[in-house]
């Protein structure tokens, strides 16, 4: 399997410099700063950019998922938001993660639509790679 690669350039100080970042494909180039990130800003962060990892990557473990299991997924639409707090002894952290995700297949009922999505949040490599988040929540109905 493939390296994947990004870059961030980032220039002056924390409150007052800025940033770029951008993804080795050239799918995504964009601007960040403190107060985008920290604040309500103008411009991307990197918390962003993990909720559309995470998003992207759920949505295509739950297809697939589905489609081991017999169905044919119309579509998986999935949000994420990702939190960030100031705590008190770590700092700027990441300490939650909310998926909520809709699916339309035929056949597919809200208990095996929960069910599925729970193994996609557990087994996706971007879930994987989070599981330092504390609480990761998932809500899963059909469209």
């Amino acid at each position: 399997m493939p390296t994947r690669s990004a870059s961030a350039r980032w220039e002056g100080s924390l409150q007052e410099g800025t940033g770029n970042m951008e993804v080795e494909s050239g799918a995504y180039e964009g601007a960040y700063s403190f107060r985008s990130r920290f604040e309500d800003g103008a411009g991307s962060n990197p918390e962003e950019l993990i909720a559309a990892a995470h998003a992207g990557c759920f949505s295509m473990a739950l297809a697939n998922l589905l489609t081991d299991a017999g169905y044919e997924p119309e579509s998986v639409e999935t949000s994420a938001e990702v939190t960030l707090r100031m705590l008190p002894e770590k700092g700027p952290t990441v300490t939650e993660i909310a998926l909520t995700t809709r699916v339309a297949a035929e056949g597919l009922s809200d208990e095996d639509v929960r069910a599925h999505a729970q193994e996609a949040k557990e087994g996706c490599p971007v879930s994987k790679a989070l599981s330092g988040v504390d609480t990761i929540t998932l809500d899963a109905a059909l469209a």
